[in-house]
């Protein structure tokens, strides 16, 4: 059976008969939907495991859940209703329509670069990073001396130790072989037929072409000239290139597309691979290839020439370029930089001042939790207790990045200054190199060569955005204002399960007293809150909106008004002041956390008709104005005035009534709070 959340987050993006495909990568839910402008934002983001959302051009939707991504995306699939998903409109009706609608311009191809891009890597991020453990503790065992330098040329490792040495070779050494086959598929060619295409340069006895007399070296010697029917053959070591497969990926599609055209179906099966493979594998063994490794080793030694020339300016803009790069996915071509460094040079010199980034990224979300916690925000603690978790110990950005920073965006300047103090450590020391390719998170700081450089480097980035953070804060106004009431409904809704005796009481005025010698105890009367507007009570239960009229926000009444300004009705401090007007949240001396909520549904009014008097912050006493209101504007806008008036923290009282009936003046008793 699927899991709740899965049907939860196709119902709130329209249905499944809204879902025309469905992908997944290392952290998000990759959706094409018919029409993704009706979404409600907030509902996806309030469903449990969701970290966030982003809407994309052309219909593209993604969901960001995290490490728990694939299971999600398994019980997604498991439902019944997702039996007949793409049936409708394809993918290709999809973006027929879009492109109908208006020039998309080079957005939407660029959306789609870097989804192939993204979809050629993300299966197999899972095997990189188990892969990247095992190189991390082999350069942990050398750096603690237990076994020699195990990567430096000539050294001979104990067969045990080769035998661990071996266990992330399987990756990395046919790295190219995934790639192929996940590109192929992904851009519409038989995977397999991608697959045995790259394998042949692999094979050992393609590398032996390569070392027949006549060969002649190239390439510093890291690969060799031989005539093949005349031709020129360039044999490399294709180990761990990832820019080869690509482009020969997408030659084959290209190619495959054309072939089921002009091959009848009938003989498709036999034909279209083996004209595919005919064409190919001299295509890629002559050109593609070199193509490949020449154009990736170019880029390469480009940014080699810029650490070369300056280690400190490279340490230093990396960091600062990479907040800005992954939300576009213009990273990826930079991780097929760094394993194909490893395969050429040895080592890498991007992922250090990387981990400055990540790191930031993660004292950042850090900041983002501590304040969450502090103010009772429910829904972003359990957000950013997702994102550092894949964070610290995955080294995965996205759930951070899609699912707090790129929300609030007051948390990037905090950020980028983490990342500047960090890059700069980096570069100061001079720059740190790895063997291997990693996700930099806390687990893989010894695959570093320099480890207390890089270790004081990601923690000075850590802690400077999360220092920054904290201080600073991360919403603006409203967006304050928008957690405190949430708080407030949130601790509303789970005590009004708790006061249905309570709320009983509210439909009628009640004394409250202690009556001695009758054997009976009535709650004794803790506070008198007076009535902010002069008007005519109204029961909750008769207060025109649900939300209101069952206790759900808080307990306590509502009021008609006569008068046109609403006042404060004790002495307190202002917690929420809605710039719009139309709501107040106070919390008075004595405890009591009221809600005053001007009309119903007057927010949209944005503002118009209302003239606030305070702010969140201020000191009020009773009688203090909080807003004038115009019952004109309000009224030809087809809006009530019923004015709600609750206790919003009703579970640490007895008993919350009304008090009064009828017509009230500003400060007559409305509401009386019972203690416990």
């Amino acid at each position: 059976m699927a899991s709740k959340p899965a049907a939860d987050i196709i119902n709130s993006i329209g249905g499944a008969d809204n879902v025309v495909a469905l992908t997944h990568c290392a952290t998000r839910l990759r959706f094409t939907l018919k029409d993704a402008s009706g979404i409600d934002q907030k509902a996806v983001e309030a469903i449990p495991l969701v970290l966030g959302a982003v809407p994309q051009t052309g219909n593209r939707y993604q969901v960001v859940i995290g490490g728990a991504v694939e299971t999600v995306y398994n019980d997604i699939m498991a439902l019944p209703e997702l039996k007949n998903m793409g049936k409708g409109d394809s993918i290709a009706d999809v973006k027929a329509a879009e492109r109908a609608k208006g020039p998309r311009g080079k957005f939407a191809g660029l959306d789609t670069f870097f989804e192939v891009l993204s979809d050629s890597f993300r299966p197999i991020l899972g095997a990189l990073l188990g892969a990247s453990l095992f190189i991390t503790f082999m350069a942990l065992m050398a750096t603690l001396g237990v076994i020699p330098a195990w990567n430096a040329p000539g050294v001979t490792l104990d067969p045990s130790w080769q035998f661990v040495n071996l266990m992330w070779q399987g990756v990395f050494v046919f790295l190219p072989l995934m790639v192929a086959y996940n590109a192929s598929k992904r851009m519409g060619a038989d995977p397999w037929v991608g697959f045995g295409i790259m394998a042949v340069v692999m094979l050992p006895g393609f590398a032996a072409i390569g070392q027949t007399d006549g060969a002649e070296s190239v390439f510093g010697g890291h690969a060799s000239v031989v005539q093949i029917f005349g031709l020129p053959l360039t044999v490399f070591d294709y180990s761990s290139q990832v820019f080869p497969p690509l482009i020969m990926a997408a030659v084959l599609a290209l190619l495959t597309k054309y072939l089921k055209k002009i091959i009848p179906s009938s003989v498709q099966l036999i034909f279209v691979p083996f004209i595919a493979m005919l064409v190919m594998i001299p295509l890629t063994a002559f050109v593609i290839g070199p193509i490949g490794v020449y154009g990736g080793a170019g880029l390469g030694n480009f940014l080699n020439s810029i650490n070369d020339f300056s280690p400190f300016i490279f340490a230093v803009v990396i960091p600062l370029a990479y907040p800005f790069m992954v939300p576009l996915g213009l990273h990826w071509p930079l991780n097929a930089v760094m394993l194909l460094n490893i395969q050429s040079l040895g080592y890498d010199f991007i992922q250090g001042p990387m981990g400055a980034w990540n790191f930031a990224a993660f004292g950042a979300t850090a900041g983002v939790l501590f304040l969450a916690i502090r103010e009772k925000d429910r829904l972003m603690k359990q957000t950013a207790t997702g994102a550092l978790a894949a964070g610290l110990l995955g080294g995965i950005s996205e759930p951070s990045l899609y699912g707090i920073h790129l929300r609030f965006k007051r948390i990037y300047p905090r950020m980028l200054i983490g990342c500047l103090v960090g890059g700069v450590i980096i570069g100061l020391g001079g720059g740190v190199k790895t063997s291997a390719f990693v996700f930099t998170s806390l687990l893989t700081i010894p695959a570093f060569d320099n480890i207390p450089l890089y270790t004081i480097a990601i923690a000075a980035a850590f802690f400077t955005a999360m220092i920054l953070v904290i201080l600073s804060g991360y919403q603006t106004p409203e967006q304050k204002a928008e957690v405190a009431a949430q708080a407030a409904e949130d601790e509303a809704a789970e005590s009004a399960k708790k006061a249905a005796v309570a709320a009983s009481h509210v439909a009628a005025p009640v004394a409250v007293a202690s009556m001695a010698g009758t054997g009976t105890a009535v709650a004794t009367v803790l506070a008198t809150i007076g009535s902010p507007v002069a008007g005519i009570v109204v029961p909750l239960v008769d207060v025109p909106d649900p939300v209101f009229s069952k206790g759900i926000v808080g307990l306590g009444v509502g009021v008609d008004p006569t008068g046109d300004t609403v006042y404060a009705p004790g002495a307190g401090k202002v917690v929420v002041a809605q710039p719009t007007g139309h709501a107040f949240g106070l919390l008075l001396d004595n405890g009591v956390e009221m809600l005053i909520h001007v009309g119903i549904d007057t927010v949209n009014l944005a503002g118009k008709g209302f003239e606030v008097k305070v702010s969140a912050g201020d000191r009020v006493e009773a009688g203090t104005p909080l807003v004038t209101f115009d019952r004109a504007v309000i009224e030809e806008a087809g809006y009530s005035l019923v004015t709600p008036v609750l206790v919003t923290n009703p579970k640490k009282f007895g008993s919350i009534d009304q008090a009064a009936s009828g017509s009230v003046e500003v400060g007559s008793p409305l509401i009386t709070v019972g203690a416990k």
